[in-house]
């Protein structure tokens, strides 16, 4: 059983964020009942690469786990089913822009006098208030904003993006984080309340001492390429046979073991890389010594003998390397799921954190448009056929 498994959530909106954070529940066990409009669905169902079928696969990762229900919120009989969910319901996740809720007298207040325990994870740009709260946020503004871009690439060349939308999942962790906080304190009060992530502040909160620094010091952080300011050697280094190696040897100890393994005990006793400051100062250079070594010597024998020494390594991995890799195997990081559509298997990334007493699963691919909408409203909310029939005919679902 998973720790979630008590727990009835229900998915409105559509893209990553808030969806996100309906996939890291379902992992765990909640009931996650995924609403979407009737004929489009989410479009979702739409992004991402085709595998070998045709299909867009993102959707089945994004939506694992999960019942689909459609429902046309615009309505007033798609209204008045949410709400009958919400009855049943312990969170209800929505990433609509602010104030699209309340225009459909679906916001907090009106929810919560329905189910006083109800658990509102509200997944915005720029949040529920404040004067950018009605602006679209996508992701690669609010990380853009959020400090994120500023710092990402080379100082000669514009600022470069992360290829995910890194933004996006933060604001969905944010959220899961929020609802088991806010869970908790209902095992006090036995009220629910607002859950408010932004994505613009899930990417400051991992902006480090940025903000301090400038405040202090008025010292604003700057693209730095592959390297970090300060910190060496910590960079990719050229292989022989043109791989990107990772070395991480900043610390005192592990830069002398790397000196080992590259044939010069002396460098570490170096006035230049003695200490982490004057390794920071001599950067450059330093990384230059090293690449020099590394570009003579193979990836796979360089890895092998750095990691037997006690230093950090490792080659920027392609889902390619991921898959082939003994480690990923013996820890199950990635799953082969049962594709009954298409028939064979779907590998994805396994369900983390780790629990020891109550791990999560993945119940399966992201489902078909409206495949449960019959067995929710009529089993959870006890519709009749004819009801349902009549909700069908006129496109409410």
């Amino acid at each position: 059983m998973g720790p979630l498994d008590s727990l009835r959530v229900i998915e409105l909106g559509q893209l990553i964020a808030g969806p996100f954070c309906g996939q890291l529940l379902a992992d765990f066990g909640a009931d996650v009942i995924k609403v979407e409009p009737p004929k489009t669905g989410d479009v979702m169902r739409q992004w991402g690469r085709p595998g070998r079928n045709g299909d867009p696969v993102w959707w089945s990762v994004i939506a694992r786990g999960k019942r689909s229900v459609t429902l046309d919120l615009r309505t007033p009989e798609g209204q008045d089913v949410l709400r009958d969910l919400v009855a049943e319901a312990d969170v209800l996740i929505e990433n609509f822009r602010p104030g699209t809720m309340e225009r459909w007298g679906l916001g907090f207040e009106a929810l919560s006098d329905i189910n006083p325990r109800l658990i509102m994870a509200r997944v915005s740009g720029f949040g529920q208030d404040g004067p950018y709260a009605a602006r679209a946020g996508f992701a690669s503004v609010c990380e853009a904003m959020g400090g994120m871009r500023h710092i990402s690439g080379y100082p000669d060349r514009p600022p470069v993006r992360i290829g995910l939308s890194l933004g996006d999942s933060l604001a969905g962790m944010n959220a899961a984080m929020g609802i088991l906080l806010a869970l908790e304190r209902r095992h006090v009060t036995g009220r629910g309340q607002v859950v408010d992530s932004s994505i613009f502040e899930s990417v400051l909160g991992l902006t480090e001492s940025i903000v301090a620094e400038y405040d202090a010091g008025g010292h604003i952080r700057e693209r730095h390429g592959s390297s970090l300011p300060g910190i060496a050697p910590s960079n990719a280094y050229p292989t022989r046979d043109g791989k990107e190696m990772i070395i991480g040897a900043n610390q005192d100890a592990v830069f002398g073991r790397l000196c080992q393994v590259m044939g010069v005990p002396e460098l570490a006793d170096d006035p230049r890389y003695a200490t982490h400051r004057a390794r920071g100062e001599n950067a450059e250079e330093l990384d230059a010594r090293i690449a020099e070594w590394t570009r003579k010597h193979a990836a796979d024998r360089m890895i092998e003998d750095l990691a037997a020494a006690g230093v950090p390594v490792g080659l920027a991995y392609t889902a390619r390397d991921m898959m082939a890799d003994p480690h990923f195997a013996a820890r199950r990081s990635i799953l082969e799921v049962d594709d009954p559509r298409h028939g064979g298997t779907l590998a994805m990334q396994n369900v983390f954190p780790r629990l020891s007493e109550s791990p999560g699963t993945i119940r399966g691919l992201g489902p078909e448009l409206g495949a449960d909408t019959g067995e929710v409203l009529q089993g959870l909310l006890g519709y009749s056929a004819e009801k349902i029939a009549e909700l069908e005919q006129s496109g409410i679902i």
